[in-house]
Formats: C-alpha cells, structure tokens, sequence
C-alpha cells in the first residue's frame, strides 16, 4: 500500500465510520469520504484536523437513499481520483418502520445493500488499475437473524414490517453485503484486489437513531462500558491497513480478534452468492451517468 494510501469510505459523518476516518486520517491517508450533510461532513472534517492538521480531504455529497446519486458521486470520485487503495463500505442504517425510495425499494435494502453495491461496481476499474488495492465491507453478525433469503424478492419486497420485525430485515441486509462481498472476491481473484467484509460487532454510536430512547440507552451503556465504538472501527481500520489483509481476499471477520467467521446459510453458498450478484445486476444495469453503465 501506498506511503500515503487514498481511502474511500461512506458513513464518515458518525459513528464507527467517523472513528475510523479519523484514525486512517491520523495514520496519514488521503481520506475522500461522502456525505449527505454538509454540517455533519464539516464535523468530520473538523474531527481530521484536529489529529492530522495536515491531512488532504476531499468529500462527495451524496443521499444514498438515491440510487442516482449513488452513480453519480461514484462517476465523481472515479474521475477525480488517479487511484483507490482502500474502498469502504460502512454507510448503513436500521429503520424502525417501512420507507420506499423514489427508485421503489425498501430504504434499508436501498441504503445497507444496493447503494454499496453500485459505488463498488462503478469504482471496480479504478480498484483493479489502482492494485494492490481493497474493497471493505461492514456486513454484521445480525445477519444470523435474517432468515431464508431468496436474492428477487427481498431485493425488491417493500411489505411493512414492526419495530420488532425490522431486526429481520435489516439482518437480511447484512448476509446480502456479507454474499456481495464474497462473490465480488472471487470475481476479482488474481487482480490484486483483496475483498473481505466484517463484523463490528455491538456499538453504542448511532445505536437506534429512531428511538425515542436511545440517547438514554446509549448514556446507561456507556457507563456501563458496553458496546465500545472504538472496538468496531478498529477493525475496519485493521482491514484497511493491516499487511496481512491485503494478501487475504473472500473472508468474513469478526470484531473478536478479526479471526474469521462462516457466514448463516445460504450466505456460504456459492449458487446464492451468484444468483444474488445476477439479480443486483439485473435490476441496476439500467443506471447510467454519462457514458458510464453498471458493470454487469
């Protein structure tokens, strides 16, 4: 990896991603990071400087809710970039309540799954021309929780669902980047770029931003020491720099000691990892910016 290494990450703006950005900052990498609020990136931003002074920052603004807009940063950041040594996936949300987006998904699907989905595959030239490079992805072992998935209707399924029962499908989610991210491994094998995901596990940061409770929940944690949100982002950070994890590609980490994790079938089942990849692309491949198409 590069002296200075250009990193890509979204979800910059709080929790584990802020953390993470600021510590990568801090360790001298060129942070470009998107952002759908510009007070927000301004914290983060200010966060950077205050442990790197000197550190370069570039930021794209973007709602992920929006595939279109997910594109277009992508197309943005492509162009501006000579090269990527490390891609980011840590943008994600749990909602508490069905929202459908104006391209018709669900946002949790939109936002956790299709929206990381679509900036690899329009930043994947740039990783393979940038190699050795990597593609990180924050999966989570919430995934455990999704039951059967089947890849075309909970992609598309936009069926309201309770508090409680959002736990499934924000899990479902979860196991689909954990599939992507594996599936996109063995695509790319023997390009240089090493793809694995992770679990960061509990954190308290962000925890249930729906909640009405939740700002005093995260206080009681906290001073009960659980859910360390430095425990999280120091894996991603250990993905994203550690020598070790640019020579491993396919893998599924755990916040534990980053030692490796089989993922909650069918997550481990090859034939769903690319029936899912075939649907995603399908369902994607009309987006373009300019003369860019989705990569099939």
């Amino acid at each position: 990896m590069n002296v200075c290494p250009t990193i890509v990450i979204t979800g910059a703006t709080s929790g584990i991603g802020q953390i993470a950005t600021v510590e990568l900052a801090r360790q001298g990498a060129h942070i470009i990071f998107t952002a759908r609020n510009e007070n927000k990136a301004a914290a983060t931003r200010a966060a950077i400087k205050a442990v790197a002074p000197g550190a370069r920052i570039d930021v794209h603004y973007a709602d992920f809710t929006s595939l279109d807009a997910v594109a277009r940063v992508g197309a943005e950041i492509a162009a501006n970039c000579e090269h990527i040594d490390v891609l980011i996936n840590n943008a994600g949300l749990h909602a508490f309540e069905q929202r459908i987006t104006m391209d018709g998904f669900s946002e949790m699907v939109a936002v956790n799954y299709l929206a990381p989905w679509l900036l690899t595959n329009i930043l994947r030239n740039k990783l393979i021309s940038s190699a050795p490079s990597r593609v990180i992805t924050v999966a989570s072992e919430a995934s455990r929780r999704s039951g059967r998935l089947q890849a075309r209707r909970d992609i598309c399924s936009t069926s309201a669902f309770t508090r409680l029962g959002s736990s499934k499908l924000y899990g479902r989610t979860k196991l689909m980047n954990i599939m992507f991210s594996l599936e996109l491994a063995r695509q790319l094998q023997g390009t240089g770029v090493a793809v694995n995901c992770l679990d960061p596990g509990f954190n308290v940061t962000g925890l249930g931003r729906e909640l009405g409770f939740a700002a005093t929940l995260e206080r009681v944690l906290k001073f009960l020491n659980i859910g360390n949100p430095q425990r999280g982002a120091s894996i991603i950070v250990r993905l994203a720099t550690d020598p070790a994890f640019g020579r491993e590609s396919g893998g599924y980490f755990s916040v534990n000691d980053a030692r490796r994790l089989s993922p909650v079938a069918p997550g481990d089942d090859l034939v769903a990892q690319q029936e899912l990849w075939s649907v995603t692309s399908e369902l994607l491949s009309g987006l373009w910016i300019g003369s860019l198409q989705v990569k099939a």
